[in-house]
């Protein structure tokens, strides 16, 4: 079990440090890189979108519209599991490994100290941060199919647009 803890620890600070990557390539890149970070809820087109894309989804519609970035149900998927579960699993991973450092650790200093006493106690902690760690692993799950879905129905390429950063449209 020493290994596989390990393993989680690494798993996080690579995480941590790839999640501070992301926030600094949405302040310095394009509309898209920005787009994880920002709902636009004040959009009229955004929610139309929303609404169409539900439609695509439960088979009501025969077209899906046309994005090059997300469609607005998967820009509002991808803003709660990736950038609230992230932050969350975050916060809640380093208030964790706080506890077992001690006292002077930075975590603990930084993580510990607030976030144990706001959600309740370590064991509410605990199992919040393992019920957010489910929903990201079913959050992944839909993910996949979702872009193998629309790479063959809508025939966007949403699969090797992943690789080669190009998305093209095969009408």
């Amino acid at each position: 079990m020493g290994y596989i803890r390990f393993t989680h620890f690494a798993a996080a600070y690579v995480f941590a440090i790839a999640f501070l990557a992301r926030i600094y390539w949405a302040l310095v890149g394009n509309h898209h890189a920005k787009q994880l970070f920002i709902l636009p809820l004040t959009d009229k087109e955004w929610w139309c979108g929303m609404v169409q894309e539900l439609q695509w989804y439960l088979f009501l519609v025969k077209q899906p519209r046309k994005y090059v970035g997300h469609n607005p149900l998967a820009h509002l998927f991808m803003f709660f599991g990736i950038t609230l579960g992230g932050i969350f699993m975050i916060t809640t991973g380093f208030a964790l490994y706080g506890e077992g450092a001690q006292e002077g650790h930075w975590s603990h200093t930084l993580f510990t100290n607030w976030v144990i006493p706001l959600l309740g106690q370590s064991q509410d902690v605990h199992t919040w941060h393992h019920m957010v760690a489910w929903s990201i692993v079913w959050f992944i799950i839909l993910h996949v199919y979702a872009a193998l879905r629309e790479d063959i129905m809508s025939r966007q390429t949403m699969v090797s647009a992943i690789v080669s950063g190009t998305r093209t449209f095969r009408d």
